[in-house]
């Protein structure tokens, strides 16, 4: 496997507190990576590191070996980079459809609940139906080569967060595509290949097969 994306020694700082300690995090390209840690183990950070909407205080950002550790969010968006981050994922005052349609216009609703909530405006969903706004993001993006998803399935019932790690590993496997998920729990429908790396207060930890980690 080829490594698409990585964090190379990288270190992140808010204030006098330093998030992640020389993390090294490598994302191959066809396959599903996993990001396992709880709250504060720098999961997010990482995330937002790789995405360019955190800048590392030491260490670098490679992209299919070339730094792009100073190139902004927007040009790794521009390059194929797709981030669904846990908070404030959806334009709350716009429509489903309008959201939608800043991913790829005229694209159809990844997921049918949404279609007969497209008049609605994002700030009136629930937790749920917002979660699978913010992902649908992810699968609509017609080139995406780097997809970091954090905590897919938040506030999404079983069935349909089932649904949506099937959606993701397609990603993988049918697309080729790195795809990068934060979690607190390994989620089951992960295709085989799936790597899993724990951290624990902004390091490495760990890492192996899903099944060493449930």
């Amino acid at each position: 496997m080829s490594v698409e994306i990585a964090l190379r020694a990288a270190r992140v700082r808010y204030g006098p507190l330093e998030a992640l300690h020389g993390l090294d995090l490598p994302v191959p390209a066809g396959t599903v990576t996993v990001l396992l840690g709880r709250n504060g183990a720098g999961r997010t950070t990482a995330l937002r590191a790789l995405a360019g909407t955190v800048g590392l205080s030491a260490g670098r950002v490679e992209w299919r070996g070339t730094d792009v550790t100073r190139l902004s969010a927007h040009a790794r968006a521009r390059r194929g980079l797709c981030f669904v981050p846990d908070l404030r994922a959806v334009y709350a005052g716009l429509t489903v459809a309008e959201n939608l349609a800043l991913a790829a216009p005229g694209a159809t609703a990844p997921y049918p609940e949404l279609v007969p909530l497209l008049p609605r405006t994002a700030g009136t969903l629930s937790g749920g139906e917002r979660r699978m706004l913010a992902v649908s993001r992810a699968f609509l993006a017609p080139r995406a080569r780097v997809v970091l998803v954090d905590e897919p399935s938040l506030g999404m019932a079983p069935p349909v967060a089932a649904r949506t790690y099937r959606m993701l590993a397609a990603l993988a496997v049918e697309r080729g595509a790195a795809v990068l998920l934060a979690e607190q729990r390994v989620p089951d429908g992960l295709p085989p290949g799936t790597l899993v790396h724990e951290l624990r207060r902004g390091s490495r930890a760990s890492s192996g097969e899903p099944a060493e980690y449930r």
